[in-house]
C-alpha cells in the first residue's frame, strides 16, 4: 500500500525498476521519488533488495528493465562515475577512504574527480580552488580540525563522517547513504544524526540503515521493502502503524 504524495520535488525517481540475477529478482517493479528537502528511508529485512537498489541508482549495476531518471532525464544506461559528476554521491556500508592520506587530501582528491581534468598536475589557482571546496565539505561535517591527520588515524565514526564530506565535495543534488552508524558507539550516532537532518534540508537524501530507532528519528518519508519489492510507503508514524509492516519486519519497534 502507498500513502498519496507531493512528489513535484522529486530529483531522483525510478519507475517499475526491477534487477535480474539469473532466476533470482532482486529488485521487483520498484517506483520511488525522491524529494529535494527530504531524508527518504529504505529499510526491510535482509535480502529484501535495498543495498541492490542503491547500487542500481547510482550506476554499479545496470536495470534488467525499468527507467531511472534524474531531474526527468533516463540514466539507467549512464555509468557510475558519469552519475558522480551528474550529482549522485554514495556512501558504502564499508568506508571508503584512502588511509594513508590526510582528511583534508582525501576530500581533494574526491573535488577533483568531478572537475573533468584529463591530467594530475594542475594551476596552482585550481589547487587552491580544490583545496577550498575540500576544506568547507570538512566543515561542514564537523571535521575541520582534523583536516591534516591522516584518515586511518580518524575514528571510525570520523571516518564515516569523512566519507560524507568527500560525497559532498562533488557537489551532489542526491545523497545515497548506505549503512552509515555501521559500528558507531552512541556518541558518534547522535553526532551523525545531526548531521544528517541539515544534509537533508539541502539534498536529496536516501538512507538504509537497521538501527530503527535512528530512522524514525531522522526520516521524512519510508519506503519498506520486502523479496525485493516496496511493501508499504509512508510518512514515520503510518509505517509504524502498518499492520503489514509490523508482521513482515518492524516487530517490537511497532
Amino acid at each position: 500500500m502507498a500513502e498519496a504524495r507531493d512528489t513535484s520535488r522529486a530529483v531522483l525517481a525510478t519507475d517499475g525498476l526491477t534487477r535480474r540475477f539469473g532466476g533470482l529478482v532482486a529488485v521487483r517493479d520498484v517506483s520511488i521519488a525522491l524529494n529535494r528537502g527530504e531524508l527518504h528511508a529504505v529499510i526491510g529485512p535482509n535480502g529484501a533488495g535495498k543495498t541492490t537498489l542503491v547500487s542500481l541508482l547510482s550506476g554499479e549495476i545496470r536495470p534488467t528493465s525499468g527507467r531511472i531518471l534524474l531531474d526527468g532525464a533516463e540514466i539507467g544506461a549512464v555509468p557510475s562515475f558519469k552519475r558522480t559528476r551528474l550529482g549522485i554521491g554514495r556512501s558504502f556500508q564499508r568506508t571508503n577512504i584512502f588511509p594513508t592520506l590526510t582528511a583534508l587530501e582525501n576530500v581533494r582528491l574526491s573535488a577533483q574527480a568531478v572537475t573533468h581534468t584529463g591530467h594530475w598536475l594542475k594551476p596552482a589557482a585550481k589547487e587552491t580552488r580544490l583545496i577550498d571546496i575540500a576544506r568547507a565539505a570538512l566543515a561542514r561535517v564537523g571535521l575541520d580540525a582534523v583536516a591534516q591527520r591522516t584518515a586511518g588515524a580518524l575514528s571510525h565514526g570520523e571516518q564515516r563522517q569523512l566519507e560524507i564530506a568527500m560525497t559532498l565535495a562533488c557537489a551532489p543534488k542526491v545523497l545515497l547513504l548506505d549503512e552509515p552508524l555501521a559500528g558507531m558507539g552512541p556518541e558518534e550516532s547522535q553526532r551523525l544524526t545531526g548531521l544528517l537532518k541539515g544534509l537533508a534540508r539541502e539534498h536529496a537524501i536516501l538512507l538504509i540503515e537497521h538501527d530503527m530507532d535512528f530512522v524514525f528519528a531522522v526520516a521524512d518519508w519510508m519506503t519498506v521493502m520486502a523479496e525485493g519489492a516496496v511493501l508499504a510507503e509512508g510518512v514515520p508514524a503510518a509505517i509504524r502503524g502498518n499492520a503489514a509492516v509490523q508482521s513482515a519486519y518492524l516487530g517490537g519497534h511497532a
